[in-house]
């Protein structure tokens, strides 16, 4: 069984070649035997009249020696017709089967021959042709027939043709084995890099993307591939951590006060304190659990999403009526540029994600600040900038931003009990919606979110 590929495509052109050569073999046999036989009947006839010529001159005797010499020298068979039929035979023996009608020549064409007109026929084969002259004897006028005692023309265009096709096959094969190694090279390379990624190596150093053939292109796919599993492995793994620090964060506070709480000769007032901790923590843990439900629900093909037209700046009012007690406490002013705009969409979660945003613009914002909340439509969208005047983000965060546990400003982030995974979330909901956002910002001049969605 033929299990390598490398073997595979030794034995396929093989087998291919074998199957063309002996495909060449017979069609340029047929294709030149034509021309072989009309060369032979030439030849044969100019021999002939040499031959005629000189035995139509020696004696009885002398003649019959010349003749039999001359049939073993240049391998004929002559026979002479006289009158009544078969005179003499010179050159090989007769032979018994198909050989065995040779001079068994028309008496039609031996009367035409003997009246003086050359003739050539071929009984058997188009490589096997005789031909006839007449041949003065005296005053008796003979018919003389030549025919090669074996084939030779076919024999000699069967030497060289399979000289050349065994040649052919064996530099062909000396290519091939050569060949097959280069087109299976890379394949095995890529195969033992596969083995290497299913035990968890991704740091393969791929340095076989220069050709420029659909090998060099897997080449360089499966590079690709290896870089993006490699930066999906690198995800994975700094989510694992940041789901265990995240989570093993309250539970620390939750663990430590709770030991306390067993204390005797505590104050309520103290126990009070430790409770309301006990409780925002567990609140904490709450929160990054439903957001890790959502954000892998919405990376799912199977999240529900229920579209119906309402409208837009409506939604956007009660998100920040909603926020009135964050921002009220810190005298944060909005200004509102929101003309009526309906909207095609998923109320709930595009509510997701005008909370998210705006809650953080409130999150960040210094007191007494201001929050511009824009809608811009076009023709084929719908604009809304939700802009701060907060502490801003730097170039390098902006990149981040939208990861999921990203912080750009961790220690605040951590005292107002973000997950960083708001922003994560608001992201695959906009896509979901066939949208974008980006944010636009500068390190101590407030954030500005650009949310564009598919108008109506």
């Amino acid at each position: 069984m033929i299990k390598t590929l490398y073997v595979r495509v030794v034995a396929t052109f093989l087998a291919a070649v074998l199957f063309g050569l002996i495909a060449a073999f017979f069609i340029t046999t047929t294709l030149f035997r034509g021309e072989l036989t009309g060369q032979a009947e030439e030849e044969m006839m100019a021999n002939s009249r040499v031959i005629a010529g000189i035995y139509s001159r020696l004696n009885a005797q002398v003649a019959d020696d010349y003749m039999q010499s001359t049939c073993a020298l240049i391998s004929y068979r002559i026979s002479l017709f006289d009158a009544g039929g078969l005179y003499k035979r010179y050159g090989a023996a007769k032979q018994a089967g198909a050989d065995a009608d040779a001079d068994a020549v028309p008496d039609e064409i031996v009367r035409l021959v003997r009246s003086g007109v050359p003739h050539h026929f071929a009984p058997r084969a188009p490589e096997r042709p005789v031909v006839g002259i007449p041949v003065q004897i005296g005053s008796e006028t003979y018919a003389m027939f030549s025919e090669l005692a074996g084939n030779k023309w076919g024999g000699i265009i069967r030497k060289v043709l399979l000289s050349a096709l065994a040649f052919v096959l064996l530099a062909g094969s000396l290519f091939i084995f050569v060949a097959a190694r280069y087109l299976v090279k890379p394949l095995q390379a890529m195969t033992a890099a596969t083995r290497r990624m299913s035990k968890g190596d991704f740091n393969i150093d791929w340095k076989r993307d220069n050709r420029k053939d659909e090998l060099g292109e897997l080449a360089r796919s499966f590079g690709e591939m290896a870089r993006e599993l490699k930066q999906m492995e690198r995800m994975r793994q700094d989510f694992v951590s940041n789901v265990s620090h995240e989570i093993q964060s309250p539970l620390t506070s939750i663990s430590g006060f709770s030991q306390i709480l067993k204390r005797q000769g505590m104050s309520e007032e103290q126990r009070a304190h430790y409770l309301d901790i006990i409780q925002k923590e567990s609140e904490r843990m709450s929160r990054l659990s439903e957001n890790l439900l959502e954000l892998a629900s919405l990376e799912s093909e199977h999240h529900p999403f229920h579209p119906k037209t309402y409208a837009l700046d409506e939604q956007l009012r009660q998100v920040i009526v909603a926020c009135e007690p964050q921002w009220s406490a810190k005298a944060i002013q909005f200004e509102l540029a929101m003309p009526c705009v309906k909207i095609s969409a998923d109320p709930d979660q595009l509510y997701q994600v005008w909370m998210n945003l705006i809650g953080n613009a409130i999150k960040f914002s210094p007191p007494n600040g201001t929050i511009a909340v824009t809608v811009k439509l076009t023709t084929d969208e719908i604009a809304v900038m939700i802009a701060d005047e907060g502490i801003g983000i730097s170039k390098a965060d902006q990149a981040h931003i939208f990861e999921r546990f990203f912080k750009a400003d961790r220690s605040r982030n951590r005292t107002e009990g973000g997950s960083g995974l708001g922003l994560a979330i608001a992201s695959k909901i906009v896509k979901l919606h066939g949208g974008t956002i980006g944010v636009r910002s500068e390190q101590g001049e407030g954030a500005e979110f650009k949310v564009t969605l598919p108008a109506i």
